[in-house]
C-alpha cells in the first residue's frame, strides 16, 4: 500500500480522496481469505489488543504517508477515526461481490463523508472554554512541549 501510495500523484487529489486511495490501495493488496481469518483470531478476546494495535497501526501508516504533521491532540483524533473507518471498510469489503468492489468504494466515500462532519462538530467543540487549554498538553508520541 505505501509503495503505491507513494507512487501516486497526490498533489491533484483533495484531501478526502487522498485518504479514501490510500484505503483503496490498502484494500486491494490484502488478501480476502486471510483477511477473514484474521478476522476471527483478532476477534478473540485473548487477541483483541493485538488486532486493535494493528488497526492503529494502519491508521498511522496511512496518517504518515499522507504527510500528516500533526502534534497535538489532532494526532489521536485522526488515527482514531481512521481506525473506525478502516475497521469497517475492511468488514463491508469482505462482503462485498460487486464487480471490482464498487459497493466498497462508495463505501469509504460515505465513511469519509461521516468523519469530514465529525470535525466539523469537532471543531466546534475544541473552541469551548477552557477545552482549548485542557487539550493544549495532549502531545504525539515522542513530541514535547507546545
Amino acid at each position: 500500500m505505501l509503495a503505491r501510495l507513494a507512487e501516486a500523484d497526490l498533489a491533484a487529489l483533495r484531501y478526502r480522496d487522498r485518504v479514501a486511495l490510500a484505503l483503496r490501495l490498502r484494500l486491494e493488496v490484502a488478501e480476502p481469505e486471510l483477511v477473514r481469518r484474521g478476522a476471527a483470531v483478532f476477534a478473540l478476546p485473548q487477541n483483541s489488543a493485538t488486532g486493535a494495535a494493528l488497526i492503529w497501526g494502519t491508521a498511522d501508516a496511512i496518517w504518515r504517508a499522507l504527510g500528516d504533521t500533526s502534534d497535538d491532540f489532532n494526532w489521536y483524533s485522526k488515527r482514531i477515526s481512521l481506525s473506525a473507518v478502516y475497521s469497517a471498510c475492511v468488514l463491508f469489503w469482505m462482503g462485498d461481490t460487486t464487480e471490482g468492489q464498487r459497493d466498497t468504494a462508495e463505501f469509504i466515500d460515505h465513511r469519509i463523508e461521516g468523519i469530514l462532519q465529525f470535525e466539523k462538530v469537532k471543531g466546534r467543540v475544541v473552541q469551548l472554554p477552557g477545552l482549548k487549554s485542557l487539550l493544549s498538553g495532549i502531545r504525539a508520541p515522542g513530541r514535547v512541549g507546545p
